[in-house]
């Protein structure tokens, strides 16, 4: 009897924790979800897989992907199980984010955006349109389970804002935290790091204004044994509730780490322009001022971001002969029915 497929493990654990509704907490102990976006082709299927310690070459994510991993906490006690979700094809793709995050799993999850520094033109615009769809989604799903569980909706609140520093009071009335975990990344930290030094400054300082915005952690990886272990170490903190690191590094000529909670504005200080300039710069929100800054040293490229979208039914990893004769029998006849339309049409033109 053939096993089941991943996505029918992942359908059914989110029917037994949907079935687990009313006022109880509804979670599981011991199941945790983590949830990939951010750049296409920025690693985050790499980083899945090195957290996973599968030695396998990464496949390019098509759509929306599920696998998970266990962790033995000690003889005759369950294995935790953490759910990693990856959504493919960078900002193309944003309606899927609802499948998996729903007012009954949101509790679960953790997100991780994954930010491709060698492309710094492309930087921001992807930052934002995951950031602001993710962001949006998740503030309905509160309000959601708020109908129905508003204290476990309430603690949720309450446990992010616990985590901003009490040092900074003024911090509180400038920032929007997202109300789960969330981790940015910044990948190619080995190509980012010969950038130029005032190039650099821009991108470290905007990244931790947005992080810090968010209530995000903000870490920088690359290839490096000893960055992709540090990453490890962070998402199994939001995998399987190992004890988050209290380390930090500001400093721009070193890849970044900084806890959520442990920057604030004043250490990051106002955006790198000229203060006769920063007059010139109309802007609504603190935000709308360092996105303005970031784009006149990076301007945005104007890209259509499905262009470059593949068709997962001809992708060679999906293959299965069966549905694919069947396929390609089903394009011969639309064709067949285009050809003898157009001929009716023209006969139906020279009898008129």
């Amino acid at each position: 009897m053939p096993s089941e497929t991943l996505w029918e493990i992942a359908k059914a654990e989110v029917e037994k924790r949907g079935s687990g509704g009313g006022e109880g907490d509804g979670v599981e102990i011991g199941e945790k979800s983590v949830f990939f976006i951010g750049s296409k082709n920025g690693g985050k299927t790499t980083i899945i897989l090195r957290c996973l310690d599968r030695d396998e070459p990464p496949k390019p994510t098509l759509a929306l992907e599920y696998t998970y991993g266990r962790r033995t906490k000690g003889h005759n006690i369950p294995k935790d199980i953490a759910h990693f979700w990856e959504l493919g094809g960078g900002t193309s793709l944003l309606d899927l984010i609802s499948i998996p995050i729903t007012s009954d799993t949101l509790r679960t999850f953790s997100i991780v955006l994954v930010l491709d520094l060698s492309k710094p033109n492309d930087l921001w615009p992807t930052m934002e349109n995951l950031l602001q769809a993710m962001k949006s989604h998740v503030d309905k799903m509160i309000m959601k389970l708020g109908k129905t569980n508003s204290k476990a909706a309430s603690e949720m609140r309450q446990r992010i804002w616990s985590n901003m520093q009490k040092d900074h009071p003024q911090d509180r009335e400038l920032v929007d935290p997202f109300l789960i975990p969330l981790v940015i990344i910044g990948s190619k930290y080995d190509i980012f790091q010969d950038f130029d030094s005032e190039k650099r400054k821009v991108i470290c300082k905007t990244l931790r204004f947005v992080a810090h915005y968010y209530g995000a952690s903000l870490m920088f990886t690359s290839k490096s044994e000893a960055l992709l272990l540090k990453i490890r170490g962070v998402i199994n903190q939001l995998a399987f509730g190992i004890d988050r690191s209290k380390s930090i590094c500001v400093d721009q000529n070193k890849p970044l780490f900084i806890t959520a909670g442990l920057d604030s504005l004043s250490q990051i200080g106002s955006p790198p322009v000229p203060d006769n300039d920063i007059g010139k710069l109309h802007a609504r929100s603190p935000m709308e001022l360092w996105k303005k800054v970031y784009e006149r040293v990076f301007p945005p490229k104007s890209i259509n971001t499905l262009k470059d979208t593949k068709d997962p039914a001809r992708d060679p990893q999906y293959a299965e002969r069966e549905v694919d004769e069947m396929r390609m029998q089903k394009d011969q006849e639309l064709e067949q029915y285009k050809r003898s339309s157009s001929k009716s049409w023209k006969q139906i033109e020279l009898d008129s």
